[in-house]
């Protein structure tokens, strides 16, 4: 039998191969992406946005209407996969949420995402406090076909932020956990899962399952553009590891894995798909990477209004937005 994972930023992964006891069973999985905007005052730690956020979270807006269209057609083109698939986890943001939400209710009544802050958005080192996604209650009443409200997050990152190293392994941990719980819950069953994420953390999922991390983070390794797939082949099936929860904010302890020089976790994985969009009518659109730590606690350092982006810009200037991608900060 066989199984498959995948991911959304909003980005996609492919198919693993997986053993069981003395058995060896063919495995896959598969994985997606998307993207938003919204300002941050880097001396008070206000955020703002021109769009009002659904859940009254600042940085947690919706996708600007283009981004909808995008994720009818990201939609169309996740139900053909094959094996259809049967899990699904996402970052607890909105925008995230309401991306994969056309799949779902495509894929039937049976299927319901599984909001994760393990696979949720990266800020950088701040001497303030982040912005936390809303609760489960309040996203269950915002999706209240398709939102599991009784799964427990694996990790809940501090609010504090965290540095690009100590975003690659939150990922890491979190993978394992969700890896791990869908084999130990579908057994040797082929399966399909889909993930759907922020680009920093596809890039950092990316780099966690195929083992391969760069020298120098900044390198253009694994595409992530708006509504794009990118797959994953997983290579065999690890021991069990049920990682426990793992707490959350400044509470937030991760265990040590090995998954660098080539490892990946739980089994490794090799990308066959990175960044793909011919589902997209417009093709890929705002690709994104690392372009060094992104730190707030240096007021100095750092421009007064930093903008982020994480979908579609809603209202910012083109030229205000690549002044802020290509910023090291």
């Amino acid at each position: 039998m066989q199984k498959h994972i995948g991911s959304i930023i909003t980005k996609d992964g492919k198919k693993r191969y997986a053993t069981g006891g003395q058995c060896r069973n063919r495995v896959r999985k598969k994985a997606v992406e998307f993207r938003v905007s919204y300002t941050l005052n880097t001396t008070t730690g206000e955020y703002h946005t021109n769009s009002p956020s659904p859940t009254n979270i600042p940085s947690d807006p919706p996708l600007a209407a283009y981004g909808v269209e995008q994720s009818y057609e990201l939609a169309e083109a996740l139900v053909k996969l094959d094996p259809a698939i049967d899990y699904v986890y996402s970052s607890p943001f909105y925008r995230c949420l309401q991306t994969v939400e056309p799949a779902i209710k495509k894929l039937g009544p049976d299927i319901k995402v599984r909001a994760d802050n393990g696979i949720g958005e990266w800020y950088g080192v701040a001497s303030f406090n982040h912005p936390s996604p809303a609760p489960p209650a309040i996203l269950k009443s915002l999706f209240p076909s398709s939102f599991d409200e009784t799964y427990r997050a694996s990790i809940v990152p501090p609010t504090s932020g965290e540095t690009i190293a100590q975003l690659h392994d939150r990922v890491a941990n979190a993978l394992t956990h969700i890896i791990t719980s869908v084999d130990a819950e579908s057994g040797t069953k082929e399966t399909a899962i889909l993930i759907c994420t922020h680009a920093a953390t596809l890039i950092a999922i990316g780099r966690t399952l195929t083992g391969c991390m760069p020298c120098d983070p900044n390198e253009d390794d694994f595409v992530a553009p708006t509504a794009g797939i990118t797959k994953f082949v997983r290579k065999a099936v690890a021991e069990p590891r049920l990682l426990e929860n793992c707490g959350q904010g400044s509470r937030v302890r991760l265990e040590a894995i090995d998954w660098k020089d080539g490892k990946g976790v739980a089994g490794g994985w090799t990308c066959v798909l990175n960044g793909n969009c011919d589902h997209l009518v417009g093709g890929a659109e705002r690709t994104w990477h690392f372009s060094g730590e992104e730190k707030f606690s240096d007021h100095e350092s750092v421009p007064k209004i930093f903008t982020a982006e994480a979908g579609k810009l809603l209202s910012l200037s083109s030229q205000i937005y690549q002044k802020a991608r290509t910023l090291k900060i």
